[in-house]
């Protein structure tokens, strides 16, 4: 996979938590720096740990699928990507607001935007990606940074720009990288 893929599929796991910083950032005006950088770390860290903890998962089996892997990887980066679209399309963006800060809550939310990078984490094992800490370090990063502008840019943008599309991106990035992957097997 290439450094372009991997930055890819990066920022398209990251727009869950970009998404839900942002709805933070519009609903609660008094986020302090501290608190951001507690929202950013949290969602990097279960961003980061989540896809290696599918890589682990997916090596156990991959020598038993390795002819079919290309269409698992496909159906999971599809799968999540299209759930992505469908759920930012349904939402309706009437959600009332939550208190991200709530020990409990920023838990509840960094494992909810960090479910499908499980799933991702074990298509990299199909991908027979061997040296996973590169794309961990990735998605963490690219979760982080986009955590800490999602907040920003909720508070200074409310008005302007809605999460959704942010969603809705980041599910057409996953479906793109997915059928990238399915061509070039069947092709090459």
């Amino acid at each position: 996979m290439s450094q372009i893929e991997l930055i890819l599929i990066a920022i398209g796991l990251a727009m869950d938590c970009f998404a839900v910083s942002f709805s933070s950032g519009t609903s609660n005006k008094i986020l302090t720096f501290k608190n951001i950088l507690l929202i950013a770390f949290f969602f990097g860290l279960f961003q980061g740990v989540m896809p290696l903890i599918g890589w682990f998962a997916g090596e156990k089996v991959v020598d038993k699928i390795d002819h079919f892997d290309h269409w698992i990887s496909f159906a999971i980066l599809v799968f999540i990507g299209g759930k992505m679209v469908y759920e930012a399309l349904m939402s309706g963006n009437a959600e009332k607001p939550v208190n991200i800060l709530k020990f409990s809550t920023l838990i509840i939310f960094s494992i909810a935007t960090s479910i499908d990078a499980l799933a991702v984490g074990f298509s990299f094992a199909m991908a027979q990606t061997t040296f996973i800490w590169i794309p961990v370090l990735y998605i963490g990063i690219a979760s982080f940074l986009l955590s800490i502008i999602g907040c920003y840019s909720g508070k200074k943008l409310s008005q302007v720009v809605k999460p959704v599309y942010a969603e809705i991106l980041g599910g057409a990035i996953l479906i793109i990288i997915g059928s990238k992957i399915l061509i070039e097997h069947l092709v090459g």
